[in-house]
């Protein structure tokens, strides 16, 4: 896990509660964090009683403007059985707050430890400067030491109908991903899009392709076949991730027939993924997102076959 300053600016002014230490079996490890705000919550440190307290103490530490750190032992008090501890902290963002961050590590006292940066930390800082390479989060000396969040995979998701609202509703909790929902209405999407992701109207949507980095993953799940042919067309002519397109053996063999036709090498062709999903899953909407979501997941880098097993048909 990192810090997801976006979505903290999103929601501030917010409670953000992070698992700093870990000691024995616990829930979740060290990173994971929520956000809390008067109303609702997103993200979770591990659920049970020990998240339930925790963001009640995080709406008062909210309330009151103050931060907080609390070691809880997961035992009988707690109704938990881990037999393990935590240590949470709980800090209170603001965009004045927001606006003092820099650079790819955030690195800050916890309540009751020295304001001055200890040499640990800061060798640690100079390491992140000099080789690029992020350090775990973590508690050292009294500082919480946690790596900025940057999303390093761009998914696209052409269509709003149900598959691909199901597909964003799997994906979009994911740490790491930016979502990108493009249709050609505003009225075709839901109003509670979750929060984070991109949505984008045009017209054709295909003409929105070229906003697409080179290393992008594409999920074609248009309302239209003609739609769906020429967004293929438009992904493949470019430096292009991986691209998933919904449909069934007989739509694969038809569009590669046209995309051949429209001068694209097999090679190329050969690189979209129909149909998508896992056939032991199932042809419902959410079945396919899972199993879409699955192989995003399992093969976590860009441009490769994210669908291999295969069974979804439109």
């Amino acid at each position: 896990m990192s810090f997801a300053v976006e979505d903290i600016r999103r929601l501030a002014p917010v409670a953000r509660i992070v698992v700093a230490e870990t000691k024995g079996s616990v829930p979740r490890e060290a990173g994971a964090a929520m956000l809390v705000t008067a109303g609702s919550t997103s993200g979770t440190i591990g659920g049970g009683t020990l998240e339930f307290e925790a963001i009640r103490r995080a709406r008062e530490a909210l309330a009151v403007g103050r931060d907080r750190f609390d070691r809880v032992p997961l035992g009988p008090a707690l109704g938990q059985c881990c037999g393990g501890a935590v240590s949470l902290l709980t800090e209170v963002w603001d965009e004045a707050r927001l606006a003092g961050l820099g650079g790819e590590v955030v690195a800050r006292p916890i309540p009751g430890a020295s304001g001055e940066m200890p040499l640990a930390v800061r060798a640690i800082l100079a390491d992140v400067r000099g080789s690029g390479l992020l350090p775990k989060p973590g508690l050292l000396s009294g500082w919480m030491i946690e790596p900025v969040s940057r999303p390093s995979r761009e998914v696209w998701i052409w269509g709003a109908g149900h598959v691909g609202r199901a597909l964003v509703s799997v994906l979009s909790p994911l740490p790491g991903l930016r979502l990108c929902w493009a249709d050609s209405g505003r009225d075709r999407f839901p109003e509670d899009v979750p929060a984070g992701v991109e949505t984008l109207v045009a017209e054709n949507p295909a003409e929105l392709v070229t906003l697409s980095g080179p290393r992008a993953e594409h999920f074609v799940l248009t309302y239209s076949h003609a739609l769906d042919l020429e967004l293929c067309h438009r992904i493949l002519s470019r430096p292009f991730g991986a691209l998933g397109l919904i449909g069934s053996a007989t739509k694969r063999a038809r569009f590669r027939s046209r995309l051949a036709a429209l001068g694209h090498p097999d090679a190329t062709i050969s690189r979209m993924v129909c149909p998508i999903g896992d056939p032991a899953l199932g042809k419902h909407p959410q079945a396919i997102a899972l199993g879409v979501a699955t192989r995003i997941l399992a093969e976590g880098t860009r441009g490769t076959d994210m669908t291999a097993r295969t069974g979804a048909g439109a």
